[in-house]
């Protein structure tokens, strides 16, 4: 968990629409893009080098005290650690295709707005909930990177977390995922379970969790 996230999925959708780009809800970034051709995608690529290279470097425009508050499930959300992915003809489709599958996996799951909640404490406590079962203990967060650790009495979860136009993303490789799904919500759908873990396996680098919003 030592590498930066380069890729933000979720996290400039607006800047996507306004550039014609036609992405939906999901949007794209990243601290070290490669040049992109095209005039569309050198729309993007300038949009996305003057803005997120200062909102999202330094912890992805997050800091200990924005991180604080009660936060509720949202939707799909997916990242990349290697930027070699990023930069292959596609990678940006394929990031999105990535959000666009992972969906119906956790609702297959049973995830929804009102059962995964979490509330991170200035004191460094979380009391969370996923699937509807209470997960609690402490947090560290590292600014500087993203990286975010979640300890309860069981068992460490690590992870990532940065900031989205929504709120935030919550991210895991595949197996601390699968964790969070089948042993702290103790989602019983192995099946759906399976599909996550594969998906997070499907690209290199992948990062898949929860968009979280106040």
């Amino acid at each position: 968990m030592k590498k930066s996230i380069f890729a933000v999925l979720t996290a400039v959708a607006l800047l996507a629409t306004s550039c014609g780009m036609g992405y939906g809800n999901s949007g794209y970034g990243n601290t070290g893009y490669g040049t992109t051709t095209g005039s569309t995608g050198s729309i993007l690529t300038n949009v996305l080098g003057s803005i997120l290279g200062n909102v999202l470097l330094g912890g992805y425009g997050l800091d200990a005290s924005s991180l604080a508050g009660n936060w509720a499930y949202n939707g799909a959300s997916a990242a990349f650690t290697n930027q070699q992915t990023l930069t292959k003809a596609g990678g940006v489709e394929a990031a999105n295709n990535l959000i666009n599958q992972l969906a119906p996996k956790f609702q297959a799951a049973g995830i929804t707005k009102k059962n995964t909640t979490f509330q991170f404490g200035a004191d460094n406590t979380f009391a969370a909930q996923v699937h509807g079962i209470p997960f609690n203990g402490t947090y560290t967060f590292n600014q500087a990177n993203g990286e975010i650790a979640l300890k309860s009495a069981a068992q460490t979860l690590k992870g990532n977390v940065m900031k989205t136009t929504n709120g935030i993303a919550l991210m895991f490789d595949a197996n601390q995922m699968a964790t969070m799904l089948q042993k702290v919500g103790q989602v019983d759908n192995a099946t759906a379970i399976e599909a996550v873990k594969q998906l997070a396996k499907s690209q290199d680098g992948a990062r898949v969790g929860f968009e979280l919003t106040k």
